[in-house]
């Protein structure tokens, strides 16, 4: 059985920095959620969808196990600092959507890591996520045009965010920042 490499203090300091600035990110998201919510609920799944944001720029970056789960807890804590009532939907968030983006990278054995992995992901967690909200917002209420759109924007929103996630994660490691958690050589 292979070990899995204990992370580094570096590495968990690179995580709580990508959770605080994707914290934020989704600080903001809540703040349009709800008039999105209320005015345009078929574009909700666009809004919603910024929450991979953490694990896709984690990954990207590091390209290690767990750093995807720690980050959106990471986040969701600096989320929840903004918004107190909303922690426990922050939390459950961030354990859903990071669980699935450990979980798919797992299958992989933290082998993959081309844009094709992370948008596999994306759809993943979209179709996830959109029968979730499919119950919950009742969307059998919409007309049979509004009900495709508003689960196919579920879908496409982790895709277009994991394409802002990758970009801020690949341009972070050709900033060498990576390089900062690789552990020093031994003498």
């Amino acid at each position: 059985m292979a070990r899995i490499p204990a992370l580094s203090t570096r590495v968990l300091l690179i995580c709580a920095a990508i959770g605080v600035a994707t914290g934020v990110l989704q600080v903001a998201a809540g703040a349009v959620s709800a008039p999105v919510s209320a005015f345009v609920p078929v574009l909700y799944g666009l809004v919603l969808g910024v929450h991979v944001v953490p694990g896709v720029v984690a990954q990207a970056l590091l390209r290690l196990p767990w750093v995807a789960l720690i980050t959106h807890l990471l986040a969701a804590l600096v989320a929840s600092a903004f918004a107190p009532p909303w922690i426990g939907r922050y939390l459950g968030t961030a354990l859903l959507i990071g669980g699935l983006q450990e979980g798919i990278a797992a299958l992989t054995r933290y082998r993959q890591w081309q844009a094709w992995r992370f948008f596999v992901s994306a759809v993943i967690v979209g179709a996830v996520i959109a029968v979730a909200i499919w119950f919950a917002a009742d969307v059998a209420k919409f007309a049979v045009w509004g009900q495709i759109l508003y689960v196919a924007l579920f879908i496409v929103g982790p895709v277009l965010w994991t394409a802002v996630g990758l970009a801020v994660g690949s341009g972070l490691r050709r900033a060498g920042v990576a390089r900062t958690a690789a552990a020093p050589a031994r003498r």
